[in-house]
């Protein structure tokens, strides 16, 4: 048996929030295993001696995941199973100073762009020749790509940019490069992601470059499905309506969050948009990609939300009638604007607010997956669970949207496309039966 001082160095990383933080931990992932380290994603053995976690500090329930999940490691590490106990991320970055007084026994602190750092105290050279390539923690059939760093918005409600800094876009060549990367081992789905999509390029080609770069991305061999995550409404740009329309490859879907139905309220949370503009956004849109799937967070219970404004969402909601949506109550958050503002909406107005949103889109989601009732879609299938196989149309993202559910006795593997015709719809899901 191997003493503690003895015994051979494995690293666990284990992942909080969102698939950005995702990407930051296959990119460590990645660089850890070009030094030649025994190393870990997510590790159901907890037997690694060293421990990673990649932080989330964005609201107060991650916040609460994060710091739970630093304590467990901690009591490890104080029981003698875990040697060393490093913390990166966006809490860490937010909040080192006073993480470093509560949990001195954690080993070191680093920031989200201080990967350098990080490998050094782990002994580990950054390689350059690794940028661009990445081990995936996702089935393989799907990546994130992460095409910029950061947000320049001024919404008053975010501290994304008090973790992340200024707006950095990646460039497109590097990009391209890490899509064949990625579509040569079989990659077939790559989910374009970032603080906010739309700002893409501005900072270092001097204008928005989004449907330049999505064009691009669309003729690596190999990618069947794009999917744009995190768009932002106020100076959309249309030009990637045209491509979307245009490239096959390009899955009808977009990823905008909008947080209220009510223009007083994006005045106050600093939108640069109303909610008149933001209607004719959607409705141009969806004339200019007919059948396009809309996905939206609202938040609820914002500083000054009276109940009239509420109602405003409530019926912004009731109109649009949005394929997806998440409704989330507001979480004040210290260094943000609107930190300054009272949080005078009560937690229980703010819950039975964000209850009545999703009641209300359960209905809409229930109504709008019943029309599919005898269309058949080309489905990506992502694992089987029980009785069945799990995919995917192009209207829906990994792990936040509608699934697909096939007999397990029908011949799919993970990570096939087929076509598959729906014959009972629920919700927030439907089955179906493989027709080729």
């Amino acid at each position: 048996m191997k003493t503690k001082g003895l015994r051979t160095n494995k690293i666990n990383i284990v992942t909080l929030g969102c698939s950005k933080n995702l990407v930051d931990s296959e990119v460590l992932f990645t660089q850890l295993k070009g030094n030649g380290y025994n190393v870990s994603h997510e590790s159901k053995k907890d037997d690694a001696n060293i421990v990673v976690i990649n932080t989330c500090g964005f609201i107060d329930n991650a916040k609460e995941e994060s710091i739970n999940t630093i304590l467990r490691y901690v009591d490890a590490k104080d029981a003698g199973v875990v040697d060393k106990v490093y913390v990166t991320g966006c809490l860490s970055h937010r909040y080192k100073d006073e993480l470093e007084i509560e949990m001195p026994t954690v080993d070191a602190w680093f920031g989200t762009n201080e990967l350098p750092r990080l490998l050094k105290t782990l002994k580990a050279d950054y390689k350059h020749e690794l940028v661009g390539e990445r081990l995936l923690t996702t089935p393989a059939h799907y990546a994130y790509l992460k095409i910029a760093e950061g947000c320049d918005r001024p919404c008053s409600f975010c501290a994304i940019p008090l973790m992340r800094g200024h707006h950095v876009s990646r460039p497109a060549e590097e990009l391209i490069k890490e899509a064949q990367s990625l579509a040569r081992r079989g990659t077939k789905e790559l989910i374009l992601i970032a603080q906010d999509l739309t700002y893409y390029g501005l900072d270092i080609y001097k204008k928005r470059t989004l449907a330049d770069l999505i064009n691009r991305l669309a003729d690596v061999e190999g990618i069947e499905w794009i999917r744009l995550q995190y768009a932002y409404p106020s100076g959309f740009p249309m030009d990637v309506l045209d491509v979307m329309r245009e490239r096959s490859n390009v899955c009808n879907y977009l990823d905008m969050p909008l947080q209220t139905g009510s223009t007083e309220l994006l005045k106050s949370m600093r939108r640069g948009i109303t909610r008149e503009k933001t209607e004719a956004l959607i409705d141009t849109i969806r004339e200019k990609v007919p059948g396009i799937a809309l996905r939206t967070t609202l938040i609820v219970g914002h500083p000054g939300e009276t109940e009239a404004m509420f109602d405003e969402t409530y019926d912004f909601v009731e109109r649009m009638r949005f394929d997806r949506l998440g409704a989330f109550t507001y979480s004040h958050e210290d260094n943000t604007h609107s930190y300054t503002m009272p949080d005078d909406v009560p937690a229980y107005i703010k819950q039975e607010r964000a209850d009545a949103i999703m009641e209300l889109q359960q209905g809409i989601s229930a109504e709008l997956n019943q029309a599919k009732l005898g269309n058949t879609y080309k489905v990506l299938f992502d694992r089987k669970e029980g009785g069945f196989f799990i995919g995917r149309t192009e209207f829906d993202s990994p792990e936040v949207d509608n699934e697909v559910l096939v007999p397990a006795g029908q011949y799919v593997r993970q990570g096939d496309f087929a076509r598959v015709r729906i014959t009972e719809a629920h919700e927030f899901d439907v089955y179906g039966v493989v027709t080729e």
